[in-house]
């Protein structure tokens, strides 16, 4: 079936070199920028925006007083107006290249922390009060000091904060993101591509214990311990993201998804559905496309 890909723009950012490092604030009357990507990372720090709509991947939330997100390279995004009544809304931006952080320099120094936290930016990471609270002094030094030394170490330090929050969530589905979680574990991962290759078929518990060679009941600890969710919790995740891609890059019936994408009846996929998206998957497609139009 020929699928229409929704059409994003591709920023193209003032960073000359992907080490490189761009910092701005800006108060606005409104959200006018479309839906987009870019190939850096992005700290977006929103305030006065309550009632505005963000929009991550397939993740579509309306705003309270404040927003802090983390975006990594690729995720498309962007903010609209919608019920906010204000018309001057704080932002603070911070861009950085995929090299502005060196992946063995990180795991040569036990920073983990932030080597997850950028591995999770892939699908958007959004932070609640107490993590704004606490890098809100780093966020203005990084906009207002003019020392380039003084604004990466304000960048480090706002990294170290949200690396080490407890208030923080993924925002899109992995599938949309068009990736799946990595970790330093190699069997993890070979089990996550393993799920990746075969989402849309029938998979068995003893099957991925097998392939790292464990039982059923230490391969489910084991799993839950590095992914921080159940095996089946990931593979409905990874079900719905692949059923939320159909929904926004196709034609396809709900019920055509529903079966292809492995669920035995349209109401128990709707109601998966509706517990990860907080509506139907016939609203979220119109709201999708309702946000590209």
């Amino acid at each position: 079936m020929k699928t229409s890909e929704p059409e994003i723009i591709t920023e193209i950012v003032p960073l000359h070199e992907q080490h490189g490092l761009y910092a701005v604030e800006r108060v606005k009357t409104s959200f006018d920028y479309p839906v987009h990507s870019h190939d850096v990372y992005e700290i977006n720090f929103l305030f006065g925006c309550k009632g505005a709509r963000r929009i991550v991947g397939d993740s579509i939330e309306e705003l309270a007083e404040t927003d802090l997100v983390l975006l990594g390279p690729g995720i498309e995004h962007g903010w609209e107006m919608n019920n906010c009544k204000f018309h001057n809304i704080r932002e603070i931006t911070i861009q950085f290249g995929r090299s502005f952080y060196i992946v063995n320099y990180l795991k040569d120094n036990n920073l983990t922390d932030i080597i997850r936290l950028l591995q999770l930016s892939n699908n958007g990471v959004s932070f609640g009060l107490e993590s704004t609270l606490r890098c809100y002094h780093f966020l203005e030094k990084v906009v207002k000091t003019e020392n380039p030394l003084d604004k990466m170490f304000s960048v480090h330090k706002i990294m170290s904060c949200l690396a080490s929050s407890k208030d923080f969530r993924a925002l899109s589905s992995s599938t949309f993101s068009q990736s799946y979680s990595s970790n330093d574990s190699r069997r993890v991962t070979k089990v996550q591509q393993y799920i990746n290759d075969h989402v849309m078929e029938k998979i068995r518990l003893g099957e991925l214990a097998n392939i790292v060679g464990m039982t059923e009941s230490s391969f489910s600890r084991f799993f839950k311990l590095h992914t921080g969710t159940s095996v089946s919790d990931y593979i409905m995740s990874m079900r719905l993201g692949v059923a939320i891609r159909r929904l926004v890059d196709t034609k396809m019936s709900i019920s055509e998804i529903c079966y292809e994408c492995g669920f035995n009846n349209v109401s128990h996929f709707s109601r998966c559905f509706r517990q990860m998206k907080k509506c139907s998957p016939s609203e979220f497609r119109a709201m999708y496309k309702n946000k590209m139009s």
